[in-house]
This record gives structure tokens, sequence and C-alpha cells, in this order.
């Protein structure tokens, strides 16, 4: 393994809020380790930035390990960075080169305001699951899950619609800032589960007309949703919403 330390030029978009106009920054980062992480590279900046007495880089992270969806960067033009299936924490420093330049960008869509700098204001997504991604159940003593019949391809499906983490990925990579595949992942899983189909039809009406509320575009079938998202959310389960969406409209 090359443990040899780099130097890196870095272009990092700065905005002090909404309000204010931002732009491109450039950096030069030097002792960076192929060992580290893409977010421990940017600690590594701001202990270099607060030495010098200048406003560290604002950026969203919280467990560092994949499954929060908090880090979220557009990482030379491509949301989370280069490797595929991999969050931004999970990127490490290895996949760059001594003298590379690497620009860092928020997440860019109408219903994700830049809060500041590397952050942005992702809660149309909570608007849209408290629009209707939860079911309604009894509080009591759980069924044993012998009496509550589910395929195993059901069962699968389901589980990997569950595995969104709700990042924002699909919504920064597509042209039209469309969120159908993180909406679709949310129906999905529970449209495929006994427990919800009960509220099968209002949940699909609900949370596609909150998705549209709270301006994200419409899906025109790029496919970059799928190829961005981290945890390989497959595009079938856009179709999936669809069906369920004309279901309740139509039946």
């Amino acid at each position: 393994m090359n443990d040899k330390l780099m130097t890196l030029n870095l272009k990092i978009w700065r905005q002090k809020s909404a309000k204010h106009k931002g732009r491109m920054q450039d950096y030069k980062l030097s002792g960076v380790s192929p060992d580290m992480s893409f977010l421990e590279m940017v600690d590594l900046l701001n202990e270099q930035l607060v030495r010098q007495g200048d406003d560290p880089v604002a950026f969203d992270h919280d467990c560092r390990e994949g499954i929060c969806g908090m880090c979220s960067m557009m990482i030379n033009g491509e949301a989370h960075g280069p490797s595929a299936l991999t969050t931004t924490c999970q990127l490490h420093m290895r996949h760059f080169h001594d003298g590379d330049s690497i620009v860092i960008e928020p997440f860019r869509a109408k219903a994700f305001p830049v809060i500041k700098d590397l952050m942005v204001d992702r809660s149309a997504f909570d608007k849209v699951i408290q629009a209707g991604g939860f079911v309604s159940v009894n509080t009591g003593n759980p069924q044993d899950a012998n009496n509550i019949p589910i395929s195993k391809e059901n069962a699968d499906l389901a589980m990997d619609a569950a595995a969104c983490i709700g990042c924002g990925a699909c919504v920064a990579s597509c042209p039209n800032a469309s969120a159908m595949l993180f909406v679709s992942a949310k129906i999905s899983q529970l449209a495929l589960l006994p427990q919800g189909q009960v509220e099968a039809k209002a949940r699909a009406e609900s949370m596609v007309q909150k998705m549209d509320e709270v301006g994200f575009g419409n899906c025109s079938n790029h496919a970059e949703c799928e190829a961005s998202c981290p945890k390989g959310i497959d595009l079938s389960n856009i179709a999936r919403m669809n069906r369920e969406y004309f279901k309740a409209k139509f039946s």
C-alpha cells in the first residue's frame, strides 16, 4: 500500500448562508495520508484553517460509517465521489493522487437550500416521510413472525428498498433534481409487506403529492440516481411507486 503523504489542491464551495452568494475557494493541503477517509482529509484542512485564524469549512457528518447519510458532498462532479456504492465518509484518499485537484461542492437542488458551505437543508425529505412513510399499528405485544407469511422474494425486495439512507445523492445527481428514487424506496419497503397494505393507497398518493409540493423535479429516466446511490437502490422501485400511485388514483 502506498503510504506516501500527498499534497492536494482543493477547490471548495464557501457560502456563509442561503442569503449570501457563494464562491469557490482554493486551498493547498499537505500531509494527507492515503489511509485517511475523505472527511478526515477535510478535518485536516479545518485544523489548518483554524490555526490560521480562518473560518473552517462547514459540512454535515454523523456516524462516519456509511449509515446516516449526512456526509453529502459533490466530489469532482459526482455525488459522494468516484467510488460506486460508497458514501463520502467511506471514501478514502487512496483513490486520489499526489498533486490532484479536487472540487468539493454541496448537493445542489431547489429543495436542498444551502445552509452554509457544504451543508444543505434536507428537511424536504422529512416532510415527504411525514406525509405517509409510516404504518399505524397496535403497540402491544408483536405477533410471532410465523403468523405473518411473507414470500422470500418480497422480503428481500423490501429489505433492499429499506437500505435507503436518505442521503440525497439521487437528487443531487439527477438533472431534474428528482427525488423519485428516494420516495419510491420508502413506498416500496412498506408496499411489499402486509403491514403496509392498510394505508397503501393513501401513502402513495400523499407522499408523491408532498414530493411535488416541496420542489423536487420529475423523473425522465436518466438513471443517474441509481448510478450514484451509495446503497444500490434499484430503479425498479420507481416503477413500483408509479403502479402504487395509479392504483391509488384510479381504483
